[in-house]
């Protein structure tokens, strides 16, 4: 197979390990670097940008490394390729999905999935009773699009979230207001999803006085052994996306474990340096079974 990774940054870890287990399996690789992929609907097809002067390369299957800053672009580029029926870790849909946290939470909720309390702020009338439904402050203020703990608030008092509504309302941004899980003691677990198996899970710690387990935000992490019912509520969390592949984030509350977050781009660095697990060739050996799959007459190698 020839299997196109599109990423803007080659020299990123997850990038780089990726290209090395796609060359590791005998297959061809290709980083293609999503802004520079022209979204053309004229009947030459999808082309490079002029400046580049070459055409959208032929590749059997793309894993879609989309940054959040350029979510709308990449998603086009990626239905681009699922028109031309090319194989991919995640489809335009679930990567929308999983990028918009109402969205996600939604989908989730729907399919019966333990979720922390939630509540969209559309007015200031609203803040209080969803203060309220949280179980009271503090809480917890998310941006409904963001990354690796950017966006994420925990908010103490009652002004401060008024606060924060007014600047987001003024910018044209949504607020939700989640419950703030004082058990979990600044711990969760990121589960890695590929297909419908758990291959790896690291419990992360956040920092002292910092609520946020993120690795990004200084958080430790260390090899984890979740039960059968939280691998499998990752497996749901994943599967009810439509993501071949994902990160998903869960702690475990004094109701059970609850599902925080599911990423349709998980960062691979940490993990794989605390679990020793290959992932990225995991990642690569999914999309060699997707290949199998598929009718002979349309398979490309």
């Amino acid at each position: 197979m020839k299997i196109g990774i599109l990423s803007r940054n080659i020299a990123l870890y997850s990038t780089r390990r990726l290209a090395q287990a796609v060359r590791q399996r005998g297959h061809q690789v290709c980083v293609i670097n999503t802004l520079k992929v022209a979204v053309s609907l004229n009947d030459r097809g999808a082309r490079m940008n002029p400046a580049a002067r070459a055409a959208l390369p032929n590749v059997t299957a793309i894993i879609p490394r989309i940054g959040a800053s350029v979510t709308f672009y990449g998603l086009a580029v990626v239905r681009q390729f699922e028109a031309r029926g090319v194989l991919t870790t995640a489809s335009s849909q679930a990567i929308a999905w999983s990028r918009d946290k109402l969205h996600s939470l939604q989908v989730m909720n729907s399919a019966g999935l333990p979720i922390p309390k939630t509540t969209v702020v559309a007015h200031p009338a609203d803040i209080l009773p969803a203060i309220e439904a949280a179980g009271g402050l503090p809480v917890i203020i998310k941006l409904i699009r963001g990354t690796q703990g950017r966006g994420v608030f925990l908010v103490a008092e009652l002004h401060i979230v008024e606060s924060i509504w007014k600047t987001l309302h003024r910018l044209k941004e949504q607020m939700l207001v989640q419950e703030f899980i004082r058990e979990a003691r600044g711990q969760d677990v990121r589960l890695i999803v590929v297909g419908n198996r758990c291959v790896a899970a690291m419990q992360r710690t956040a920092v002292a006085g910092e609520f946020r387990s993120n690795l990004h935000r200084g958080g430790t992490a260390a090899p984890a052994a979740p039960d059968t019912h939280t691998s499998e509520l990752a497996i749901q969390a994943a599967r009810v996306h439509g993501l071949g592949v994902a990160g998903v984030d869960i702690l475990q509350s004094a109701r059970g474990p609850l599902v925080l977050e599911v990423n349709s781009s998980p960062g691979l660095e940490g993990i794989e340096r605390t679990t020793g697990v290959d992932v990225a060739g995991e990642m690569v050996a999914f999309l060699e079974q997707e290949e199998k799959k598929r009718p002979a007459r349309r398979r490309k190698r």
